[in-house]
């Protein structure tokens, strides 16, 4: 039982000890507020992503009241996020909606597997420049999605495929609307400048409120997203069980383990920028459970994908927020909105939505991020352009795992070249004063030190070098004092030098291999009963001594080493 509260202890089980009417009240407040920057931003994502805007809202309702009810974050916001809306739109576009129901429910196991797992830590160690290639490649998608709305063309769907979209909307440049490109440049010009007025009321929103009238008393000739998709429906739909077949499954598990790795880097992100912002701590493997409830309930009650949303969790702190209420609290806001005046959202301009999002993928590029990478290390450089380019031109699942494969290639490539061996010849005065300044080497003696891990990376390095002796001597040393760790290969390369060398009448020492892991692998693996134990020295000094050992046991007049 202590275990599993060590795995999973949602936040809101400790802040609720010694809650005050003051937390509540501040939390009620940021709550509210957090509610109404969440409302368009979910109907913009909804419809963005190839679905009903009422999606959207359910989505940040569902998700909202479960991550911050079992997440391990007191700040947190969770909802859908502009990470998404590529996958999503590619899952519609190919499976329908059904399938991207399958593919969140299994994103949802597969988050919660990782949290059991304790992987919470390591996402962590997903390389930077490829969060953000993605990240930048996803702004790009985002912008180029929102080019027909901005600018009202009269055209059919948007062609998937980016080159294809660009080309088209070349073809049908000619239908610009100018009342929809008047709309798209006041709302972005709106959302930038109305922070400088006040922070409290979102720029998103009055964008909303006063392009929607001034469309309606006009009569302006714009689409609105009841002309597009109808009545939003002002209730929550009801539990539908995914119908899962082994299939499907087969075909869904790629671009749902795409959206479980986006859900968990973008909501433990989103949590340590809330540990910086509040001085807190999160228990990242219960946010990963979490995470995968509230996907896991969001698929089945019509949602789509949720995560930590990184800018409404930084506004409910910015506003008060202190502890899981005010995550609660926003849900409920979202759902009296909707309930409520849900039904006006069908006279927002399309172009509206889109002046929104455009300047959330302005936000997500990280443009400064991407020039520093870019003139970083050519590695680095080129994981950033391989994901950057494969999420724009083919697909994010290919683009996250070409990546990750670039990444972990171009990473044992400087492993490798970290790592080196030495044939040593040591004079006296380049002994250190616990290896015996006075002593040498024994005539007979070969010593090799092999710097860094011993991984297959360098492996066949040190085992190249073995051969360019032409004689073998009657003992080898191998130093392994700066070896961290060691893999099978490494213990294989290990082995098959021992093999061949002592056919050859050499016997192998092995000296300083004290590193805890290099030490339980020789050990398993059964090398050092092979070796034998007398030939495995924890110091340098005593590896000189087993050597002199050998030496005089073999021929008595060789002895040279007075221990």
């Amino acid at each position: 039982m202590n275990k599993m509260m060590n795995l999973f202890r949602p936040k809101l089980i400790d802040t609720l000890k010694g809650y005050t009417p003051a937390q509540f009240y501040k939390d009620v407040v940021a709550g509210i507020i957090v509610g109404v920057v969440a409302l368009p931003l979910a109907i913009a994502f909804a419809i963005a992503s190839g679905v009903s805007p009422e999606k959207g809202i359910f989505t940040a309702i569902i998700a909202g009241v479960i991550i911050s009810a079992l997440g391990g974050s007191k700040v947190q916001i969770g909802g859908p996020t502009g990470a998404f809306i590529v996958v999503v739109y590619g899952i519609v576009q190919q499976f329908g909606v059904s399938g991207l129901v399958i593919a969140t429910f299994i994103a949802g196991i597969i988050l919660i597997i990782m949290g059991v797992a304790k992987l919470g830590n390591t996402i962590k160690y997903i390389p930077y420049p490829l969060v953000i290639g993605f990240t930048t490649g996803i702004a790009v998608i985002i912008f180029s999605s929102e080019v027909k709305d901005f600018l009202g063309l009269k055209m059919g769907n948007v062609p998937a495929d980016f080159i294809s979209k660009w080309i088209d909307y070349s073809r049908h440049l000619s239908s610009l609307n100018l009342y929809a490109l008047f709309i798209g440049v006041f709302t972005l010009l709106v959302v930038l400048l109305w922070p400088r007025v006040t922070r409290k009321v979102p720029g998103s929103l009055i964008a909303i409120v006063i392009s929607t009238l001034v469309a309606r008393y006009f009569h302006l000739s714009v689409e609105t997203i009841g002309s597009r998709f109808g009545v939003i429906t002002a209730t929550l739909p009801h539990p539908v069980m995914p119908d899962v077949s082994l299939e499907t499954i087969r075909q869904l598990i790629r671009p749902a383990f795409t959206i479980a790795l986006l859900c968990s880097i973008e909501s433990l992100l989103s949590a340590v920028v809330a540990d910086g912002m509040t001085g807190g701590n999160h228990r990242s493997n219960t946010e990963l459970i979490a995470q995968g409830v509230a996907n896991i309930c969001s698929s089945v009650l019509g949602g789509i994908p949720a995560t930590g949303a990184i800018a409404r969790t930084a506004t409910n702190i910015k506003n008060g927020g202190s502890t899981p209420v005010a995550g609660i609290i926003h849900a409920i806001t979202l759902l009296l909105i909707m309930l409520f005046i849900g039904q006006w959202a069908a006279l927002i301009p399309m172009a509206t939505l889109a002046g929104i999002l455009v300047v959330v993928a302005w936000n997500m590029s990280e443009l400064g991020n991407f020039i520093d990478v870019f003139k970083g290390s050519k590695s680095d450089a080129s994981v950033l352009l391989i994901t950057f380019g494969l999420t724009i031109l083919v697909d994010l699942t290919v683009a996250i795992e070409i990546g990750i494969i670039v990444a972990a290639f171009l990473f044992m490539r400087k492993m490798m070249q970290s790592s080196s061996v030495q044939h040593t010849i040591l004079a006296p005065d380049q002994l250190s004063d616990d290896e015996f300044n006075q002593s040498v080497i024994p005539k007979g003696v070969d010593v090799f030190e092999i710097n860094g891990p011993l991984f297959f990376g360098a492996a066949y390095k040190f085992k190249d070098t073995m051969k360019v002796l032409e004689k073998p001597a009657r003992v080898l040393i191998i130093r392994m004092r700066n070896v961290p760790v060691i893999d099978a290969t490494g213990i294989r390369v290990l082995r098959d030098v021992h093999q061949e060398i002592k056919k050859k009448g050499t016997k192998l020492i092995l000296s300083e291999a004290n590193s805890e892991q290099v030490t339980g692998a020789l050990k398993k693996t059964r090398l050092l009963f092979q070796i034998g134990k007398g030939n495995v020295r924890d110091t340098f000094e005593k590896a000189l001594k087993r050597a002199d050992e050998v030496l005089s046991d073999t021929d008595p007049s060789k002895k040279s080493y007075a221990g």
